[in-house]
């Protein structure tokens, strides 16, 4: 049998500094992670380097000089594919590609070029393919295919074999609209399920962070499940959530969302609102961060812009707001000592995934803010009356039931909004 190979794109990454750059990550940990996005779609990185530039040419972004310096490179690599880690005009990406003589693509085509890869579910696929056409508009006639790579599913996602595909922007505009009817169609399933679950009362704690920071391997110590988990940027896409049940009984529902990264194109902040509308409906956000990681606190920066854009203004100033320091395993005593020392907010609780300690300290801080300020209330309900007991089950947490021989006696805990409502509409069965 004759095993066909994999075509090999030798990659060039460059990393520009910009003298009036807003500072995300430091410089040298920004191009390791350009380099790292690359490899995560198995891409061969044959060298990579920052570009200090004065000024951006509105032609190819780079001077003449760097520019004929990157052609010499590009021919001595035998490389394929330029990947320049910043956002680039389609007439400069035209004119570096037709002066370069290869591919060129920047930092928001090559995350959705992951994002196209590791979607699983049709949403996702659906989602991807919405952002890169919203991308593409832009630029007409863009195609996917310089990647070379064979890969299943429709559009973009195609491989070899599609030269330049055709599409201009009344064929583009007429797919947007075809798929965010079908996106509509799955935000209505979603609101479904959604409004399922709040009829029963599981509050939803979902889990953000910077990507690779950790958050599916906590998810995985939390639930004892086994998502996936790979040191790699957006290992996975596609949120996962799963019930556990905490001490006191307390049921909650935890969620593993996508992960997050510096300038995260708009095109899919858009394009995946209806996925990230299970952070905007959670009672309590989990910020996981990677505190081994020199840029940590900038990533943090990153995470909390993105939740701003979803509508979460000062959401780290929030009573459900936890920040969870997490690998502590690879740091030092001192160094774990000092953290919690450092942060000023008090919702913070060090772990380490990897080996479980801390999980339960954050356990019970879940806990601890999810009831903070919860009343308790004590009903006796006659048995047959099934509507009253339906209103305590959709309204509170049931702590404990007791039945008699004609009705059954409920402890429950509940928000005080929800204890005046119910103190309203079941009065008569309340015990004081």
């Amino acid at each position: 049998m004759i095993e066909i190979k994999e075509h090999i794109t030798n990659t060039i990454v460059v990393c520009p500094v910009l003298q009036n750059l807003k500072k995300s990550l430091s410089f040298e940990n920004r191009l390791n992670e350009a380099v790292g996005l690359c490899m995560a779609i198995r891409l061969n990185v044959v060298f990579s380097s920052l570009a200090y530039v004065k000024e951006i040419k509105p032609a190819g972004y780079f001077s003449k000089g760097y520019i004929e310096k990157l052609f010499k490179i590009a021919q001595d690599k035998a490389a394929d594919l330029l990947v320049v880690d910043a956002s680039l005009s389609p007439v400069q990406q035209r004119f570096l590609e037709n002066t370069l003589k290869i591919k060129v693509i920047d930092r928001t085509a090559l995350i959705l070029e992951i994002f196209g890869e590791r979607a699983q579910t049709s949403e996702g696929k659906l989602q991807v393919e919405l952002a890169h056409l919203t991308y593409q508009c832009s630029r007409l006639v863009r195609g996917w295919t310089h990647l070379e790579r064979q890969r299943g599913g429709a559009g973009f996602l195609g491989g070899p074999g599609e030269k330049q595909i055709e599409l201009d922007r009344r064929l583009i505009d007429e797919k947007i609209i075809k798929i965010k009817k079908e996106l509509e169609k799955v935000k209505n399933t979603r609101g479904l399920q959604r409004a399922n679950r709040q009829k029963v009362p599981y509050p939803i704690v979902a889990l953000v962070g910077y990507t690779n920071a950790g958050k599916s391997s906590l998810f995985n110590a939390l639930t004892k499940d086994n998502v996936m988990v790979a040191d790699m940027l957006f290992a996975t896409l596609d949120p996962v959530l799963r019930k556990i049940r905490l001490k006191t009984g307390v049921d909650i529902v935890l969620s593993d969302t996508v992960g997050f990264i510096s300038d995260l194109p708009h095109e899919l902040v858009m394009a995946f609102r209806s996925t990230l509308e299970e952070v905007l409906e959670a009672e309590m956000i989990v910020h996981v961060l990677d505190v081994s990681n020199p840029d940590s606190s900038k990533q943090r920066e990153d995470v909390l812009d993105v939740l701003h854009k979803l509508g979460l203004k000062n959401i780290e100033y929030a009573p459900n707001y936890i920040e969870v320091f997490n690998k502590t395993d690879l740091l030092s005593s001192d160094e774990q000592a000092a953290l919690l020392h450092k942060t000023k907010n008090k919702n913070a609780v060090s772990v380490s995934a990897l080996t479980g300690e801390g999980c339960q300290s954050l356990l019970e801080l879940i806990l601890q803010n999810l009831t903070a300020g919860d009343e308790n209330l004590l009903f006796k309900i006659p048995l047959e009356n099934g509507k009253a007991l339906n209103l305590v089950y959709q309204n509170a947490r049931v702590m404990s039931s007791t039945q008699t021989e004609n009705s059954i006696i409920i402890s429950a805990q509940t928000s005080k909004i929800k204890a005046k409502k119910l103190k309203n509409q079941l009065a008569e069965f309340v015990l004081h």
